[in-house]
């Protein structure tokens, strides 16, 4: 099973590798210079090694390649390499792990003295291929976006939105150069990931939308601040509610027990607060109409008093009069007594039909008749 995969691998390897050539300046001592794993490099050692009259390429203690002046060089130890006098090009083709390390260019003089020296490091890398990108919500709303390729050796990665590089604003965690970033809630469009080595690059690229959660910036029933990207369906009322430049402003439906209402027209309001805004505010609209209603009719019996006791007639506020009949005062007959007992007789008593006056008199005032004493 191992060998299968392996010999997959390497045959990917291969398809992705063939046809990557690279170059590399390697008449500096100590270049660094990078091959891709599969492909060729070319590295030039020399301007013209016809005029050297002698010089010597190796790897570690193997010897590639020996000239001479004036003699061609007929001696590469493997097929895979060629050199060209006239520009001192050396060129590796179907290149392996193995031909990665380090290199050394000797040249010496007629005399045999050794007149030059410069080292090369050849280093072989897999190309990148194969990038993918797949992103998912998080809980508040950002969006994580990973990406990567199957194959590939010290891939760096850059990011770009809608062709431009993605800013670190947008980014709620992370950076434009790894593999996974975190973005922020508001952040939408084409995002493109470039995944490079020294020897290759690819692109992967998804179109991010936003996760369906929105800025609160509000006071909720309780008096708490809330400051949060939340789902819409969230059961929380705001009862002040701001939304920052760019956000759109929501009032989600109150955690406390709400009724179905059925009206009419067959509309129902859940308790979620689906329906007509104005049937989720009846309770408190009925309240205040009740509370108007009572008042308007305590001005109006206010107002009706007042004007009944303007218009009432002025003979029935006249105080009241006392009439009293005549009395006479008799004594009884038929007893002998030492003090003779009188008797009063009263007549009838009439009072009139006139109310008492609501001033009190200035004192009491009687009227009586002529009061006879009998003999």
């Amino acid at each position: 099973m191992d060998a299968v995969f392996g010999l997959s691998l390497l045959l990917l390897l291969l398809g992705v590798s063939h046809g990557v050539e690279t170059s590399c300046d390697g008449r500096k001592n100590r270049a660094q210079c990078f091959g891709a794993l599969g492909g060729s490099v070319q590295l030039q050692l020399m301007d013209d090694a016809s005029e050297l009259f002698r010089y010597r390429w190796r790897k570690d203690s193997i010897v590639i390649l020996d000239g001479r002046k004036g003699r061609p060089v007929t001696d590469l130890t493997d097929y895979r390499f060629s050199f060209t006098l006239k520009n001192g090009t050396f060129r590796i083709n179907n290149l392996s792990r193995n031909d990665g390390g380090n290199y050394t260019l000797e040249i010496h003089d007629s005399d045999g003295i050794q007149t030059a020296t410069q080292t090369l490091q050849l280093i072989i890398q897999a190309p990148v291929s194969s990038v993918k990108l797949v992103s998912e919500c998080l809980s508040q709303g950002e969006i994580r976006v990973s990406c990567s390729s199957e194959v590939g050796d010290s891939p760096q990665y850059s990011w770009t939105l809608n062709g431009r590089k993605l800013k670190e604003s947008q980014l709620y965690s992370g950076n434009h150069e790894t593999k996974n970033i975190t973005l922020k809630q508001d952040v939408s469009g084409e995002l493109v990931c470039t995944v490079k080595n020294q020897v290759s690059d690819d692109k992967g690229e998804k179109t991010i939308s936003t996760c369906g959660f929105k800025f609160f910036d509000c006071t909720l029933t309780n008096g708490t601040n809330l400051k949060q990207w939340l789902r819409p369906t969230n059961e929380t009322l705001c009862i002040e509610s701001t939304t920052p430049e760019g956000k759109e402003t929501d009032i989600t439906v109150t955690n406390k027990p709400s009724y179905n209402i059925s009206t009419s027209n067959n509309t129902v309001i859940t308790p979620n607060g689906s329906g007509p805004w104005y049937i989720r505010y009846l309770p408190i609209m009925g309240g205040v109409l009740f509370v108007m209603l009572v008042l308007l009719a305590v001005g109006v019996g206010v107002v009706y008093a007042q004007k009944k006791r303007q218009n009432k007639p002025k003979e029935d506020i006249d105080e009241q009069e006392l009439t009293y009949a005549d009395i006479k005062v008799v004594p009884r007959q038929g007893r002998q007594i030492h003090r003779a007992e009188r008797e009063v007789e009263y007549g009838q008593v009439k009072f009139s039909q006139r109310p008492r006056p609501p001033v009190e008199p200035a004192g009491d005032e009687c009227v009586y008749s002529m009061v006879r004493k009998g003999r």
